[in-house]
């Protein structure tokens, strides 16, 4: 159906207020972490795909890192085996994280990079364990109660943290003009797997390779004042100050924390947006509105 000239206008209009945008970040290095609504719902997919094919088309170089929580709380569950939370964190036995492996290096990483090659992109998928990518060391979780000394440590076992990460691998990729699409598994110094929050890998590897931005996909419409007014720029400092004024909290704090790191370690900038707005990726890059909270280091 040919566009109206009013529609026409409209398009025109998008394209030249998007031009500054795209001169300012043309070879500059993005991370995007994938997941919530966006990677369940059929329309979202599409529109996040085409997204990154349209930065790579530009001339921005987007390293896509994904969850997959849900995914693998079906198969455990199909497969009888019974998950365990602790602190929020999925304790992970062997049997359990070869279904992680299974789920995030197989199924959800083939999934995304068909759904990008789909849309024109060229994209390959990866895991930390792939040319040493993400080095792992176990995570220790500690528990404290009020009537104890000190915290009791409590193995989870295979959880872990990004202790390095290989930027050869993503240079060599992002260079030959791949889009990297990244399972949060790690490698230990032993060769066993590690399972790690997606939110820390994309934080870890935003500041590795000194990206431009680190955009965090989410379920939510940015950070909320207590009076549920959408923050939509924030300093480093007025996050701390909403952190320590209990303004931000609980499930959200994870998130935050790994945007602050980001940040304070050469990101240029962090971005908290809502992934079940269509095209929020590229709204949020080359608007002036965006869809979320923008997180600088700049007072």
């Amino acid at each position: 159906m040919p566009l109206t000239r009013k529609d026409a206008i409209t398009t025109a209009h998008v394209l030249s207020e998007a031009m500054p945008y795209i001169q300012k970040f043309v070879g500059k290095t993005i991370i995007i972490k994938y997941g919530g609504n966006a990677m369940i719902d059929e329309k979202l997919q599409n529109s996040f795909a085409r997204d990154i094919v349209m930065m790579k088309l530009i001339g921005i170089n987007p390293i896509v890192v994904h969850g997959g929580g849900p995914q693998i709380g079906q198969l455990l569950n199909d497969l009888k085996i019974e998950s365990h939370f602790i602190n929020g964190m999925r304790v992970t036995d062997s049997k359990t994280m070869d279904v992680v492996e299974m789920v995030l290096g197989g199924a959800v990483n083939k999934q995304i990079v068909g759904l990008i090659n789909n849309n024109g992109g060229q994209a390959i998928g990866l895991t930390g364990k792939d040319g040493q990518l993400l080095q792992a060391k176990k995570l220790r979780v500690e528990h404290k109660t009020p009537d104890m000394e000190a915290p009791e440590i409590i193995d989870i076992g295979h959880v872990g943290e990004v202790s390095s990460v290989n930027v050869k691998v993503l240079d060599m990729l992002v260079n030959s003009d791949i889009i990297p699409v990244i399972a949060p598994i790690g490698v230990g110094s032993d060769g066993a797997s590690y399972n790690i929050n997606a939110d820390l890998v994309a934080g870890k590897v935003a500041e590795v390779m000194q990206a431009e931005k680190l955009i965090l996909l989410t379920n939510i419409e940015g950070l909320m004042d207590k009076d549920g007014n959408i923050l939509t720029g924030l300093t480093t400092h007025q996050v701390d100050e909403l952190i320590a004024d209990g303004t931000i909290y609980g499930g959200m704090l994870p998130k935050i924390d790994c945007a602050l790191s980001a940040v304070k370690g050469g990101v240029t900038s962090a971005h908290i947006i809502d992934g079940r707005v269509e095209h929020s990726c590229l709204l949020e890059i080359f608007t002036d509105e965006g869809v979320g909270t923008l997180i600088t280091n700049r007072n």
